[in-house]
């Protein structure tokens, strides 16, 4: 018989959407302040996998993720992700949202986003935040699962993601 164990620490980081720099750098200060030192900021880069938040985040849509120094517990990115829709809340105009801030975070084995819409391939976490195995770790790589965002899929954001696991895994070398 398996025994409850203390969650694993694991590597946050937020996806961002946005069009309007001035919202990212806002989001990017309110980020820190709550989750404390950023390891590592992606170079935007233009995100064209779909028009669905084009209405409300304009055009053109540019992606950053932001990688955080503190290890969190696995089981915070529930609260994290109600944070970050806070976040989302404060920096809106005129009813909408001028940034997309998705948490999630990389352990050993996968990457993790966590969302507030449930689908098959999601497992209910709490207080209406479902978490999602986006990305698996298989023959020294991440590899997308049937249902990935087809941007979390792009060879770019996985050798992103494979870096940031080199270095989450020497974090979990040092700490222990």
């Amino acid at each position: 018989m398996g025994k409850p164990a203390t969650p694993k620490k694991v590597l946050l980081f937020v996806a961002t959407l946005f069009s309007n720099k001035e919202a990212y750098y806002q989001a990017l200060n309110i980020l820190e302040e709550r989750f404390g030192e950023i390891l590592l900021e992606s170079s935007p880069s233009k995100w064209d996998y779909s028009d669905y938040y084009t209405p409300e985040l304009g055009s053109p849509i540019w992606r950053r993720f932001i990688f955080f120094r503190n290890l969190i517990s696995e089981g915070d990115i529930a609260q994290i992700k109600i944070q970050t829709n806070e976040i989302e809340q404060a920096l809106s105009n005129n009813g909408k949202r001028t940034i997309n801030l998705d948490p999630g975070y990389i352990g050993l084995a996968k990457l993790v986003l966590a969302t507030t819409k449930d689908y098959s391939h999601r497992i209910y976490l709490r207080d209406g935040i479902y978490g999602e195995v986006t990305l698996i770790f298989k023959n020294n790589s991440f590899r997308p699962n049937i249902n990935t965002y087809r941007d979390y899929a792009d060879e770019s954001y996985i050798k992103l993601f494979n870096l940031l696991r080199i270095i989450y895994k020497d974090f979990l070398l040092s700490i222990n």
